[in-house]
């Protein structure tokens, strides 16, 4: 399969997910913050949501994959690959040259594809590791009151983010978090290993060396030649003029960096702004008027634009387009379903969006601007302050 995006809202033919599991079960309410959620979901409810989304996926003719299983091939398939992905667990979980290092990697070492694979995602904990008697290392006592030696990912259902399909470049994004660096790390294994990536696309790293972090939930591939950055409390400057220069070098000619207030409500650009069609998008009337735009020319001049609409409308080669704010702008009910991701919709194809039912009002008014609406429950799924956008990478739509 050809790997490629060069659309928010070309058809969506292919797209990487996450089912959530037993790493969400492993959220305790000291450990909620740190592990970036609101709340304790019903882990069982959670996964029943997130089947009936990748069912739709599935029924509009989207291929749906996912990387519980393709990491599972990669390791069943490539035994070399294991002792990669171990050295790149302990080494992102500082563990290299610590006293406990020889006995996880033991562990991890002795267990077959499908318990390794488990165990990066849901994590390791320290009763699960056994030493000689008298000889625990002092980070079990020391950090006693952080239960695991390896954290569970409890993020990775979150699968926009760590990385992003532009063009047919995989790039591997830089996250924000400590929480949700490994996430990155795993797609960048899966891009060098397993072939569904490592044969269809190229592969583009951003360093963590640089200082700056990006996050594909700020990315919006708006066409062949142009792409929205936003830049928010996940994504700095550094990493927009990083990415553009890289897209430049690729063959496209505008990158739109879109500033948004730097806050966790509005974490990314697609958490207030996301395409529901070729002409029009939906956005969170509270925050329309604090969002700034400028445009990155090739010669990476940058230059402010006075409208978000004129902005889009001119990255897109159109006269205009259609801002449709949710709850039609009614400003207590578009803060509440803003909050619950009413603009973080997912284009399945032009004006046919996928959003949570929970969002009444902003769903309506999607309708009523001629947006056909595919309603799923979202109750648990919310939990982690994430849509169905959120919950999914494309890696492969139509023109």
């Amino acid at each position: 399969m050809q790997i490629g995006v060069y659309s928010e809202v070309g058809r969506l033919r292919a797209v990487l997910l996450h089912r959530p599991g037993r790493e969400l079960e492993r959220l305790a309410p000291d450990h909620l913050e740190n592990m970036l959620f609101e709340d304790i979901p019903w882990v069982e409810k959670m996964s029943r949501e997130h089947q009936e989304f990748a069912q739709i996926l599935t029924e509009t003719g989207c291929a749906v994959y996912y990387i519980e299983e393709l990491l599972l091939e990669t390791l069943s398939q490539r035994p070399a690959s294991v002792e990669r992905l171990i050295e790149q667990t302990l080494t992102l979980c500082g563990l290299q040259g610590t006293m406990e290092a020889q006995a996880i990697e033991a562990h991890l070492s002795s267990l077959n594809p499908k318990h390794l694979c488990e165990a990066v995602i849901t994590g390791i904990e320290k009763q699960e590791i056994e030493f000689e008697p008298g000889r625990r290392p002092l980070s079990h006592y020391i950090r006693e009151n952080n239960p695991f030696y390896i954290p569970p990912l409890a993020n990775l259902y979150f699968t926009r983010d760590p990385a992003v399909v532009i063009g047919n470049t995989l790039s591997i994004n830089v996250m924000k978090t400590q929480a949700r660096s490994r996430e990155s790390a795993l797609v960048e294994f899966l891009g060098e290993h397993h072939p569904l990536l490592a044969e269809n696309a190229s592969l583009h790293r951003f360093r963590p060396s640089t200082g700056h972090t990006i996050e594909g939930g700020d990315v919006l591939v708006l066409n062949d030649r142009a792409v929205a950055v936003g830049c928010s409390t996940r994504t700095s400057p550094g990493a927009i003029e990083q990415l553009a220069s890289r897209l430049f070098e690729n063959g496209f000619s505008e990158v739109l960096a879109v500033r948004i207030p730097s806050t966790r409500a509005y974490m990314h650009l697609d958490t207030v702004l996301t395409m529901v069609d070729r002409d029009a998008f939906t956005v969170f009337a509270g925050v329309e008027n604090e969002i700034t735009v400028y445009r990155i020319e090739p010669d990476l001049t940058v230059k402010p634009l006075a409208d978000l609409g004129e902005a889009l409308a001119h990255a897109l080669g159109l006269r205009s387009v259609r801002l449709i704010r949710n709850s039609n702008g009614d400003a207590l009910s578009a803060a509440r379903e803003q909050w619950n991701d009413s603009t973080n919709t997912l284009a399945v194809a032009p004006g046919k969006v996928i959003t949570y039912n929970r969002n009444v009002n902003s769903n309506r008014e999607l309708r009523s601007n001629g947006i056909e609406v595919i309603e799923i429950e979202g109750s648990e799924l919310v939990r982690g302050r994430g849509g169905p956008r959120c919950m999914s990478m494309p890696l492969l739509r139509e023109a």
